[in-house]
């Protein structure tokens, strides 16, 4: 098995790497494996650090019921987040790095605590949290037309792309991840509506759920990471030049603006 994730992190490397998407990896590592598919990913992320890559953070994947069914799998998953996939929002997002890019709209927090022992139940999330923010994940897939198995998406980096984050920092003190209303527009147009109970019935379980499947992968989620906690609405996909802006409520807004 170790040569079939050994082949199925190469194939997904020489498509990061080229470009070009490729087949999926699910002839090499089965649908449904988890093990083996987050060791390919293991191998893709270890790949992108050895050339250079910094880990700062994790994403959530696959967290409403919405997304699940765009994508055809029923639980969620998390890839890591690099530093080189963070875009500002007075920053154009290249459209060259992006293969076949969908944007979701998500409640992002950044931890002040590590989560890596004890209960890490929702009090210990809530107490180890610093703040949150509005943010865009850009999700992509190195798989040719999203053609993709739960083993695929896992594989791929739980078909993490880039992201923004917005400005407008709130402490829980100040709100309640489950009561915000988000609403994502492309140019202008809305496009996605969603809440904080769409994500695992509450962002902060989607952050706990997160912190016990790191931990026992061995990388338990660390002070000053960022955590994309999943998606509050059904994603879309995005084209050259457009705009997007998800505006949740008691976080303000985050944008992307892609090249044309």
């Amino acid at each position: 098995m170790t040569s079939n994730i050994d082949a199925a992190a190469e194939r997904l490397f020489q498509a990061i790497s080229t470009n070009t998407p490729c087949d999926p990896v699910r002839d090499l590592i089965g649908e449904n494996d988890i093990e083996a598919a987050y060791q390919v990913q293991e191998r893709l992320i270890a790949a992108r650090v050895e050339a250079g890559g910094v880990v700062v953070g994790r994403k959530i994947g696959a967290t409403s019921k919405a997304v699940q069914d765009q994508l055809g799998v029923d639980q969620p998953d998390f890839g890591v987040l690099l530093a080189d996939m963070e875009y500002t929002e007075d920053q154009i997002v290249p459209m060259s790095r992006l293969l076949q890019p969908k944007v979701e709209a998500e409640v992002a927090f950044v931890l002040g605590k590590d989560l890596a022992e004890g209960p890490l139940d929702i009090a210990q999330v809530r107490d180890a949290i610093d703040y949150a923010v509005a943010a865009l994940e850009i999700v992509d897939s190195r798989i040719e037309n999203w053609n993709i198995s739960f083993g695929d998406t896992v594989a791929d980096n739980a078909s993490s792309g880039l992201y923004v984050l917005g400005t407008e920092r709130r402490t829980l003190d100040e709100f309640e991840p489950v009561d915000v209303e988000m609403s994502m527009t492309i140019d202008g147009v809305e496009v996605s509506t969603g809440n904080g109970a769409a994500c695992l019935g509450d962002p902060l379980n989607a952050v706990a759920w997160l912190a016990k499947y790191a931990r026992d992968f061995g990388v338990p989620l660390r002070a000053g990471q960022v955590l994309l906690s999943g998606a509050l609405g059904p994603m879309r996909p995005v084209e050259p030049g457009q705009v997007v802006t998800a505006t949740i409520s008691s976080l303000g807004s985050a944008t992307a603006t892609f090249s044309a």
